[in-house]
């Protein structure tokens, strides 16, 4: 079901002051020195790639002003240095910037606020909001992230502009959303999850059922012929859920919604053999037969350069009935008609 809301409300009164401080420094975030930044926040190297500004001691990085982060296969844990921490799922690309307006303050790392850049994939914070707003931006969207609460945030964004954002927590915060391009104000309630369809704020679907934050791990130890049979006899298939024939389940069909979204690769073909070794999997039976006068010659009598060969034809097999058949018995010679006849014959000429 969808909901439309166009409401266009002016900046001051859905913001409030401090959102509207925010946004000119944060649009024009400028990258200073590595040396003169304090970092925004704090990752292990192992399992990620790095780019922009940081500096790597001892297997972490410290992530400054304009920081890219990207996971890989795992989720990626960057600890903020203001407290808290947002993870970064599998396939994820984020860029990290803060706002300078909080320089002169005598606690900037704690009282900047931070943006994060989401291309596409799926993120989780999980950090107590400061004095200045935080941002999220996407290719369409503006997720502005207020204070004072406990931001436990999901988001997910696919290749379509769908996006997802999950504002868990009864303390959560005051989360509000705008178009990048077709104006309007969406905000987000404590405990809501709104799909935003092809990142627009027209088309919202304000009860998401899909989870918007890391997918859950997937096993890796490989899966027996025999539990796999004893899960779909002890399992049977529930209704309404899909099925692949009488003895499937329905893990069988499902499709993951980290493998849909781009977040995880498909799993790889079983190192294992599917069949036991020893075991016969398929028996086929087949004679196997010879028939040397049915297999044609290849030398043609009469053809230039070659001489017939001399081939002696096959002796036919002796079959049982011409072993157990008995001599054929000879003609009675003699007798006086026969004598009678052969006098004649000579005598006529015959």
């Amino acid at each position: 079901m969808f909901c439309q809301h166009a409401l266009i409300l002016g900046s001051r009164s859905i913001l409030g002051p401090r959102s509207i401080l925010l946004f000119g420094p944060i649009l024009g975030l400028a990258a200073l020195p590595a040396s003169a930044q304090q970092p925004i926040a704090y990752v292990p190297t192992q399992g990620v790639s790095l780019s922009g500004s940081l500096s790597v001691a001892d297997g972490k990085a410290s992530i400054g002003n304009n920081g890219s982060i990207t996971a890989g296969d795992q989720t990626a844990k960057l600890r903020l240095a203001r407290g808290g921490e947002v993870q970064v799922c599998a396939s994820t690309t984020i860029h990290l910037s803060k706002d300078n307006s909080a320089a002169g303050s005598p606690d900037p790392a704690a009282d900047s606020a931070i943006m994060i850049a989401l291309d596409r994939g799926a993120l989780e914070t999980n950090y107590k909001t400061g004095e200045y707003s935080d941002v999220i931006l996407t290719p369409d969207l503006r997720i502005l992230i207020s204070g004072p609460g406990q931001a436990t945030l999901k988001m997910r964004v696919n290749q379509k502009g769908d996006t997802c954002v999950d504002n868990h927590g009864a303390n959560a915060p005051y989360v509000t959303v705008t178009s990048q391009f077709e104006g309007g104000v969406y905000r987000v309630q404590p405990d809501q999850r709104v799909l935003f369809e092809h990142g627009s704020l027209q088309q919202v679907v304000d009860k998401e059922p899909e989870p918007c934050g890391c997918p859950a791990p997937q096993p890796t130890q490989p899966i027996s012929v025999a539990s796999t049979a004893a899960a779909s006899t002890a399992t049977p298939a529930n209704p309404g859920q899909p099925v692949g024939g009488p003895s499937s389940t329905p893990a069988d069909t499902a499709f993951p919604l980290a493998e849909s979204e781009g977040l995880t690769p498909p799993p790889p073909p079983p190192s294992q053999p599917v069949v036991p070794s020893g075991t016969p999997h398929a028996e086929v039976e087949a004679p196997i037969t010879y028939d040397a006068a049915s297999t044609p010659n290849p030398a043609k009598p009469g053809a230039a350069g070659t001489e017939p060969a001399a081939a002696t034809p096959p002796t036919p097999p002796t079959t049982a009935a011409e072993v157990a058949a008995p001599p054929p018995k000879p003609k009675k010679q003699g007798g006086l008609f026969h004598a009678m006849g052969h006098f004649f014959g000579k005598l006529f000429g015959r």
